[in-house]
């Protein structure tokens, strides 16, 4: 086994011949393997790419520390990402917590380029919607509905039930469903509010 070229063994023998012989060859294929898609992932929550690049470092840093606590219950893929999602919401909450920390500075409106912002609103809507739900229920969304995890995987990364995943993954459509609904109204009584102030 430990004469087989590293691309040609499955995620789980890499991490097995990883643990068992500290050679960074496994470790380096299963870096190739996922490191595109971890960072990927990271830039979908932060948006930013020098922030998704560290986190993608961080996260690969702690997969070295924790791979010999690797279960193969589990995909390797799917642990993972467990540990994708969780260090990129613990970091979203940090800040969100900076955030509120520094609400008292006052916000100004930018009155250039309404048009192409009110036309681009719309859209942003859903957006706008998923940035304000909790970094939890945001994971569970894109776990479930974009990156096609399965209720057990998702269960297993947030250590519940399947029942209780089925049941957050239900509220938090139903939340997303309201937060859309309020920001279309809002957005369309901006929109009448600017028309308005033009034909004055």
């Amino acid at each position: 086994m430990n004469n087989q070229e590293p691309g040609t063994l499955k995620d789980e023998e890499l991490v097995r011949l990883y643990v068992s012989s500290q050679k960074n060859l496994y470790f380096e294929e299963l870096y190739e393997r996922y490191s595109e898609k971890v960072y990927r992932k990271c830039l979908s929550f932060v948006k930013d790419q020098a922030k998704a690049e560290d986190f993608t470092h961080d996260i690969f840093l702690k997969v070295i520390t924790k791979i010999g606590t690797f279960k193969e219950s589990a995909r390797f893929s799917t642990w993972l990402y467990s540990i994708t999602y969780n260090y990129c919401m613990d970091m979203l909450r940090k800040q969100k917590r900076l955030q509120e920390d520094s609400l008292e500075e006052p916000m100004e409106f930018v009155e250039e380029n309404v048009d192409h912002e009110l036309l681009s609103m719309k859209k942003e809507g859903l957006q706008k919607s998923l940035e304000e739900i909790s970094p939890d229920e945001k994971a569970m969304l894109l776990m479930k509905y974009q990156d096609e995890f399965s209720i057990k995987e998702i269960a297993q990364t947030f250590q519940i039930s399947e029942s209780a995943t089925k049941m957050r993954l239900l509220r938090t459509k139903e939340k997303m469903k309201k937060l859309y609904l309020e920001h279309v109204i809002l957005i369309s009584l901006f929109v009448l509010k600017i028309l308005l102030l033009f034909r004055k």
